[in-house]
């Protein structure tokens, strides 16, 4: 019968064990700020009122409510553009009311031009939150064993993670309210409304696709517009 051989960790390897689980820990550290800056939109919040007893809609116009002239415009365009099916038409509200950053919406203006273009719904987006934050990553102090037999392979090979400084990470969080209204009656009737949660507004562009998507989805799953065949 063969002899159970069993070997002793040495302390060498005692510490390489230590030190790649110190590693992973510190990586994982790094870790959460960085997906807390990088989170994309979803909806923290959906709800479709259950009173609502209206058909579905063919004609909708599309408001970005507030935010930069550019970023207003490229919303619109995008929810447009994921709005329009067969039988479903989207129109961006600048056609009608163009407006420079900062300008409000004047509602005489928006009622007028709701009856006048026969519009049977309007999709109101509205960003409820901005703010820039400082998120501070801390560094990290290692006191690892020697793992390796000299000290120049050890230090060219340890000597960058030894010390790492902490510092601040900015970023740009924004949040944002969409509301989906019937204009059957004189001052509408909410039919949908849903809140994301706080995102990273850094890359408008990028964010305005994810948000477009991620409202789409929700009016679809709702049946508030009809899915695409």
């Amino acid at each position: 019968m063969a002899q159970k051989v069993t070997r002793e960790i040495g302390p060498f390897e005692r510490g390489g064990i230590y030190l790649r689980k110190k590693l992973v820990l510190f990586a994982a550290v790094l870790a959460i700020p960085a997906l807390l800056a990088a989170s994309s939109p979803k909806l923290l919040l959906s709800w479709k009122n259950p009173n609502y007893s209206g058909g579905h809609f063919t004609n909708i116009l599309v408001l970005a409510l507030n935010g930069k002239a550019e970023n207003r415009a490229e919303f619109e365009d995008e929810l447009v553009a994921a709005i329009a099916r067969p039988g479903v038409q989207a129109t961006q509200s600048y056609v009608f009311l163009p407006r420079p950053s900062l300008t409000p919406i004047d509602m005489n203006d928006l009622k007028a031009v709701l009856r006048e273009q026969k519009f049977d719904a309007i999709v109101v987006a509205c960003i409820t939150k901005a703010e820039k934050k400082n998120i501070y990553v801390p560094g990290q102090v290692y006191n690892p064993y020697p793992v390796y037999g000299n000290f120049g392979g050890y230090y060219s090979a340890m000597s960058p993670l030894v010390y790492s400084p902490g510092y601040l990470e900015k970023v740009r969080l924004a949040q944002v309210q969409a509301n989906f209204y019937s204009t059957a009656k004189p001052d509408g009737e909410l039919v949908w409304t849903g809140t994301t949660n706080s995102f990273d507004g850094s890359s408008p562009m990028k964010v305005i696709r994810e948000l477009v998507k991620v409202v789409i989805t929700e009016l679809e799953k709702q049946d508030v517009i009809d899915k695409r065949t």
